[in-house]
């Protein structure tokens, strides 16, 4: 099945020119089938890439998938065209009364802020509880995990001397459970992030169970409530060459930044780099919208509380 998709979303082009099947508003509107809603919330400055980047692994599910993107009104994006955000985006103030099978909050580059100085924490919070009664299942990712955290379970984040930056292996703690299902021993997890969580932090709440973690990149991805929320502290989405292009961002501009680690070979940043986290990242995505999100949602999506 495809993504159904706005029309004329960026996109959509540049995913068929990767033999992604995707679906426009038009041709999907012809189809009797209950789609599953996806929300997306996107804090990401490069909206764009980070919608590709989504989009790209939510299409290898053969559900069919109707994607929304959710937008701030207290904040206003620099990096995306104006006409771009009107087109596609819609406030949350729009989207109160909605309800969804699955939403996803990514990651947002506020992270040495305190949370309350977040220019937009009051709204961003009122989505958090929000999600809680209209939303199956979601996902927090980067940023969002952190502050999603602190909001609901007053876990901390503590600074990093120098940026996690790289690709680490992660290790599962509860292998067996059906969002693992597919997984290796070990998988690979790109992070690129100046805070962390701790899993002392963590251990305190009963009510949240550690799923993974890494020997040097510490906390990875936390469950909450059986699966209605997921907090994925590194960025599973990222394409092949998102680190890179931070990484040559940030060369002779920032002392806390080095190298990322295990990305390329040798060590060389002229050499193309190792993609080793694809194929995990795209079991995590396809089993989290089967088994939390379509196994989980009323077929009356005015049933989710």
């Amino acid at each position: 099945m495809p993504l159904r998709l706005p029309d004329r979303l960026p996109a959509i082009d540049l995913l068929k020119s990767e033999n992604i099947f995707v679906m426009d508003d038009t041709r999907a509107h012809s189809q009797d089938i209950r789609p599953l809603r996806i929300v997306i919330l996107n804090l990401m400055p490069l909206k764009i890439t980070t919608e590709t980047d989504l989009i790209r692994l939510l299409s290898n599910t053969p559900l069919q998938l109707d994607i929304s993107f959710m937008k701030l009104r207290s904040h206003t994006p620099k990096n995306t065209p104006i006409e771009h955000m009107m087109m596609f985006y819609r406030d949350f103030a729009v989207m109160r009364n909605e309800k969804f099978d699955g939403m996803i909050v990514t990651g947002a580059p506020v992270e040495t802020l305190d949370y309350e100085d977040v220019g937009y924490w009051d709204e961003i919070t009122d989505i958090f509880d929000w999600a809680r009664t209209h939303v199956t299942s979601t996902l927090f990712i980067c940023w969002a995990a952190q502050a999603a955290l602190y909001h609901y379970y007053g876990v901390p984040k503590y600074g990093l001397d120098s940026k996690m930056f790289g690709i680490f292996p992660q290790h599962m703690l509860l292998p067996r459970l059906p969002i693992f299902r597919g997984f290796d021993d070990v998988f690979m997890m790109p992070h690129s992030r100046h805070t962390e969580v701790r899993r002392p932090d963590i251990e305190q709440h009963p009510e949240l169970t550690l799923l993974a973690e890494g020997d040097e990149s510490g906390v990875s991805i936390v469950m909450a409530r059986d699966g209605r929320e997921f907090f994925i502290t590194g960025h599973l989405e990222y394409a092949p060459l998102t680190l890179d292009s931070e990484y040559r961002r940030d060369l002779g501009v920032r002392t806390d930044v080095g190298l990322p680690r295990n990305y390329y070979p040798a060590d060389d940043p002229s050499r193309q780099p190792i993609v080793s986290w694809r194929a995990h990242a795209n079991l995590f995505y396809n089993n989290w919208v089967n088994y939390y999100v379509y196994q989980e949602t009323p077929y009356d999506i005015s049933l989710i509380s």
